[in-house]
């Protein structure tokens, strides 16, 4: 055992493969377009193109912080250099929690979508959900657990046929609704700013779900290749631009083909709904749903990696027990921490076939897990702003882009955040709050290691 990644393991092109997986267009389409466009209703598109924004900020936030501070624990790392271990280990802990909590809806989303493929009138059975979905994630692990170098490979795989299935889909759409015409037609009004105070607040978690995931780049940073310099910090921020178009496409996809009040109604298969309307078929929409598939497989296995490599990085700190900072002599991984997370997980996705129905756990938790997001986002945002401070110094431009942006950024994500709290729901803030305030009981102030690298300031 040792406390030493594999490094070089993954290249730029595999760094932004890993980006896209993370924010897993096909799986996030499918899970949240229809609460989307629940939330925001004819302005999703809108809302989609707004919260890219403070989104790209953060992008630019971990590039910056990445170049000085390339660590496995990403936002922790940082936060703790900068800003204390408290803040610190809360960061890490939001991410731990985030991931979690994500595992249920997303195993249940690729156990919905292979229901879709095996048996389409069974595709809401909860038990049958579950149970696909609770396979998948323990093959997924086993697959993790046998090296980076491996799971790279899977990624580089399964994301590409997704992104060619996504996008035959996406033009198929286009050329259906352009020859045998719209169901709603195309408007301006679906770019304005159209929101009422109630929804704003939901709409901006529901998209910063969306996009969540492509920061996996830089929790995996002490296994990516230094050439080009930056590469895992520059693979996260051009994954987002890539991201922001299928999500776009697919919006307006399912708003020209489908009523507002039918495309609310597809929780987990609005991708083969769209493919179906399309006209490609039952077997179209079948393949349709498979890119859903790899897309729910790739973007579990990149959060397993953000958990587990974020939770290798606090044991090596000592921040958590440092029985879970070593990784194995032979596959250079945090074998134990991974272990963990397979038997959490599964745990997680047994309780929740308790739950009334697939439906009311995606719509809980995709807010649940916005809430801890904002939370780790916002403060490498804040910290990237800090470091930064002194760059107008040497580039103005170097000031605005490292320092302004992100700081405006990260205080749009916190507001949002803090807001949105007072509009959920019982179990939702028990979830989303209780889950980060039960960090303050693991906090150990004491025993922690000094093998953070000093990140320097301007």
């Amino acid at each position: 055992m040792s406390a030493t990644l594999k490094p070089g393991a993954i290249s730029l092109f595999e760094s932004v493969i890993m980006g896209i997986a993370g924010s897993a267009p096909g799986f996030s389409i499918a899970t949240t377009a229809a609460v989307l466009l629940a939330t925001a209703g004819s302005v999703s598109i809108n809302a989609l193109l707004v919260f890219a924004v403070p989104m790209l900020g953060i992008a630019v936030a971990y590039k910056g912080l990445n170049k000085r501070l390339p660590r496995a624990g990403a936002a922790y790392d940082w936060t703790t250099e900068s800003f204390g271990k408290f803040l610190g280990f809360l960061s890490g802990w939001a991410l731990l929690i985030a991931t979690l909590v994500f595992i249920v809806s997303g195993s249940l989303t690729v156990g919905g979508n292979l229901m879709n493929i095996v048996d389409p009138a069974a595709s809401g059975n909860l038990l049958a959900t579950t149970g696909l979905g609770a396979f998948s994630y323990l093959v997924i692990g086993l697959v993790l657990i046998a090296g980076i170098s491996l799971t790279s490979k899977v990624q580089v795989v399964m994301t590409s046929i997704e992104l060619i299935i996504l996008s035959v889909v996406a033009i198929a759409a286009y050329v259906h609704a352009f020859h045998v015409g719209a169901v709603q037609v195309p408007s301006f009004s679906w770019l304005k700013f159209g929101y009422t105070p109630a929804s704003f607040a939901a709409t901006a978690l529901v998209v910063v779900f969306f996009y969540w995931g492509w920061d996996v780049t830089c929790n995996l940073s002490e296994e990516t290749s230094d050439r080009p310099p930056n590469a895992a910090g520059n693979g996260g921020f051009y994954s987002v631009f890539i991201t922001i178009g299928l999500f776009v496409s697919f919006l307006l996809a399912a708003q020209v083909l489908f009523s507002m009040k039918d495309a609310q109604g597809f929780n987990v298969n609005i991708v083969y709904n769209i493919a179906l309307q399309a006209g490609l078929g039952t077997t179209g929409a079948k393949i349709a749903s498979f890119a859903v598939v790899l897309s729910g497989i790739a973007t579990l296995e990149t959060s397993m990696l953000q958990f587990s490599r974020t939770l290798f990085s606090m044991g090596r700190d000592r921040a958590m027990p440092t029985y879970m900072g070593v990784v194995d002599a032979r596959t250079r991984t945090p074998v134990r921490t991974m272990v963990l997370l397979i038997v959490l997980g599964l745990a997680m996705i047994f309780a929740s076939s308790f739950l009334p129905s697939v439906s009311t756990i995606i719509t809980d938790s995709v807010s649940a897990v916005a809430v801890q997001v904002c939370y780790y986002y916002g403060l490498a945002g804040l910290v990237c702003a800090w470091v930064y401070r002194g760059a107008y110094k040497d580039s103005a431009k170097g000031w605005v882009l490292y320092a302004l942006y992100p700081f405006l950024s990260a205080s749009v994500l916190i507001i949002l955040g803090i807001y949105a709290i007072t509009t959920f729901d019982t179990l939702t803030k028990i979830v989303g709050i209780g889950g980060l305030f039960v960090g303050v009981v693991f906090f150990r102030p004491k025993g922690w290691g000094s093998s953070v690298v000093a990140v320097p300031a301007e």
